[in-house]
């Protein structure tokens, strides 16, 4: 299999404002792949494109080979899982039974053993075993996250969609979270891959296989992290200076941001005067 999700043509306007701009994307199985690119740029707005949650005026989107416009919810859900940006807190529910509402596409009448079985064995897969029976809407703001990331693993899809997955979470957490999301692809029965939502170059740099650069709504690189996150790339859409230090066999690429673009002009103009 060639291609597991491909986007084609694809554009999106709220009114007047074009948000996207013939967005063209091909994801290969057991890829972890970041949509990178600044805040109001247009990644959640594709990402709810990708998951029929807004209909484009204009392309597709096809995943293993299916048209989404031409699939019910159901089978839509089956196939891809969304972990939004903002998470609503006000669940009154045991933590338990937010990640069982992973499982909603595949329970036709009764949860089954297998249901619970799985709902456990996500659960343990992100060491929540002591959270399981807590009640959601009083954990505090990462862990709420943990638990809507652990309700899609639960969906067992073949596409996760996580729209600043890490944002809540500490930096400790933000590393473990990332490093279970590409264990799952990895180590899965199945074929999967992640599609995630960032603003954050170096989760992106560290933990992608593939990385699709957004700008003014439209695609300006894509490639592996070395190829896609340099100095010039990160200016233009950014508007930070750079220090790139490469990947290593003990260290990932990183990223260490110097100063604005625009603070550093300032500077250079103030020492000419």
């Amino acid at each position: 299999m060639s291609s597991f999700l491909e986007v084609k043509d694809l554009s999106f306007s709220w009114g007047q404002n074009q948000v996207l701009k013939n967005v063209n994307l091909s994801i290969k199985p057991n890829q972890l792949v970041s949509i990178l690119g600044v805040n109001g740029v247009g990644k959640t707005t594709l990402l709810k494109c990708l998951n029929r949650i807004l209909i484009p005026q204009t392309g597709k989107v096809e995943v293993l080979s299916k048209n989404i416009s031409d699939i019910d919810l159901i089978s839509v859900s089956k196939l891809i899982s969304y972990v939004p940006q903002t998470v609503l807190s006000s669940f009154a529910m045991d933590v338990f039974d937010v990640v069982m509402l992973g499982r909603r596409p595949h329970i036709a009448w009764n949860i089954s053993s297998s249901d619970r079985e799985k709902v456990s064995e996500t659960l343990t897969f992100f060491n929540f075993e002591d959270f399981a029976f807590r009640r959601f809407d009083q954990l505090s703001g990462g862990e709420k996250q943990k638990v809507i990331i652990a309700k899609a693993v639960a969906q067992d899809p073949s596409i996760f969609l996580m729209d600043e997955p890490t944002s809540d979470l500490d930096l400790k957490n933000q590393i473990e979270v990332m490093q279970k999301i590409k264990k799952l692809l990895i180590d899965s029965d199945s074929d999967k891959s992640a599609i995630i939502a960032t603003h954050d170059m170096n989760i992106a740099a560290r933990f992608s296989d593939y990385v699709f650069l957004m700008d003014d709504g439209t695609i300006k690189a894509a490639g592996t992290p070395e190829d896609v996150l340099t100095s010039e790339n990160i200016a233009d859409v950014f508007g930070v200076d750079c220090e790139i230090l490469p990947k290593t066999n003990s260290d990932p690429l990183r990223i260490f941001i110097r100063d604005s673009i625009i603070a550093k002009k300032k500077e250079a103009n103030n020492d000419k005067e």
